[in-house]
């Protein structure tokens, strides 16, 4: 693998760093703002507690806007600087919500950081899948998985830390402001990484521009021409797709396989273990300072096995990670249930959670960002990557919203014991198995360009 290559796509892969530290730094947070604003601020006894609206699943609905817009400014200005913004957005919230004096204030820098993890999940996928080959496509994209999982680690981390450091009162801001720091470096260093040279052949045509940007990439002369006549030959033979809306119908495949994949991701549960890890292990039985401590062992597993993900991805190919990340979740979550319902000892249940965690890591999450991104043509790659993570964020974003119902709630079966939660997301991690075994294809080593073909067309897959 060319080092520029793999060095330009790790810079555009610390946007997963943000976008992982961003969307998990709030577990810290969680507890110390529920006693500080409380649950109910100015809502009064609903449904729907404030808490779950304004503090923990705020900064997911401006996710859900930054994804499902994203595709806009990376098709006008480019995936390259839609990504450098994307830093502006993650420092600014950082900031914001570390100094907010009240929920309002915080929810809305919560929602800016929001918007730059949306985007950030449309523009950087597709940015490394278009710079890479179709050899080494799947690891380097997956980079971008890595990326998140190394910023949900670093956040567990440095919530424990600062936990020690500071006093209760004050903890939490420093959990949430210290983002500013990588978020300043990362926008800096997305200044010298090169334009796609697939983008700037689809916006003007522009052959020198592409074949510096080839260059920049490690592409020698010849090479560049060649890759230059591939990639006009390509959109070429596509120039009728021009015009052509998303849902035109002729896409209808890659979009179903998009939905199915984003919304069996959050049907599993991740997001919920990961954002209420250390309030799921205090009811375990775990005291307060316990389970922020034993939440590093989820990011550290979390970790691992994307490292693993990320070695087999073009080795095994993505359906049959998907095979083993299904069938792992299916028997984790139900004895994550079981260890609830049962009374079962803390270390037990944290170790199902941490199978789990593995299975996520070598399945859907090594899988979703590299597989959506490679379904969709070069001319609707952008807002097919956005209607996937689009699908992705608002299941993410109610899922966020409605279980801290459950979690406090008083009713029943729910009162004090989330078992019926692990078993439902157990349930639906059946019928994404029988997705994968009917509905996927398998992508692995296929040009972009060969995949749409392929997927855009009527013929058996």
């Amino acid at each position: 693998m060319d080092k520029r290559i793999l060095r330009i796509s790790l810079t555009a892969a610390l946007a997963g760093f943000l976008f992982g530290f961003d969307t998990v730094v709030i577990s810290g947070a969680n507890q110390p703002i529920k006693e500080l604003w409380g649950t109910n601020w100015f809502l009064g006894d609903t449904l729907f507690t404030f808490h779950g609206i304004f503090i923990m699943s705020m900064a997911l609905w401006g996710t859900v806007l930054g994804s499902l817009f994203g595709g806009i400014p990376c098709n006008k200005f480019g995936r390259k600087k839609t990504l450098l913004w994307i830093g502006v957005l993650y420092f600014l919230s950082a900031l914001g919500s570390a100094i907010a004096n009240e929920p309002y204030t915080f929810s809305f820098f919560r929602f800016i950081g929001g918007i730059g993890v949306g985007a950030s999940s449309v523009a950087a996928p597709i940015y490394i899948s278009e710079i890479s080959k179709a050899s080494n496509r799947g690891r380097l994209t997956a980079m971008y998985q890595f990326n998140i999982v190394f910023g949900i680690l670093i956040a567990f981390i440095s919530n424990y830390v600062i936990g020690l450091l500071f006093t209760s009162s004050s903890a939490w801001r420093w959990m949430l402001g210290i983002e500013a720091l990588p978020a300043l470096i990362y926008t800096i260093m997305v200044l010298k990484i090169p334009n796609s040279p697939r983008w700037l052949l689809l916006n003007g045509n522009d052959e020198s521009k592409t074949l510096n940007a080839l260059n920049t990439l490690g592409l020698k002369k010849d090479e560049s021409l060649n890759r230059l006549a591939e990639l006009k030959n390509a959109i070429n033979t596509s120039v009728s797709q021009q015009k052509e809306k998303l849902f035109s119908g002729k896409y209808n495949k890659p979009l179903l396989l998009a939905f199915l994949l984003a919304f069996f991701n959050q049907l599993s549960g991740i997001n919920f273990v990961l954002y209420y890890a250390p309030e799921i292990l205090e009811r375990a039985g775990l005291a307060s300072g316990e389970s922020l401590f034993s939440s590093i062992s989820i990011g550290v597993i979390n970790l691992v096995f994307t490292f693993v993900g990320i070695a087999l991805i073009d080795r095994l190919g993505r359906k049959q990670l998907m095979y083993i990340g299904s069938i792992g979740y299916i028997l984790s979550l139900a004895m994550v249930g079981w260890c609830f319902y049962s009374g079962a000892s803390s270390v037990f249940l944290l170790i199902f959670i941490l199978v789990f965690i593995a299975s996520h890591a070598v399945g859907q999450g090594a899988i979703i960002w590299v597989f959506i991104s490679e379904i969709f043509p070069n001319r609707v790659r952008a807002y097919g990557q956005s209607w996937g993570t689009g699908t992705h964020w608002v299941f993410a974003a109610l899922i966020t919203l409605i279980t801290p119902t459950f979690l406090d709630s008083e009713i029943g079966i729910f009162k004090e014991n989330p078992w019926p939660i692990f078993i439902f997301f157990a349930v639906m991690m059946i019928l994404q198995l029988l997705f994968v075994i009917f509905l996927m294809p398998e992508t692995k080593g296929v040009s972009l360009e060969d995949l749409a073909k392929k997927l855009s067309s009527n013929k058996s897959n």
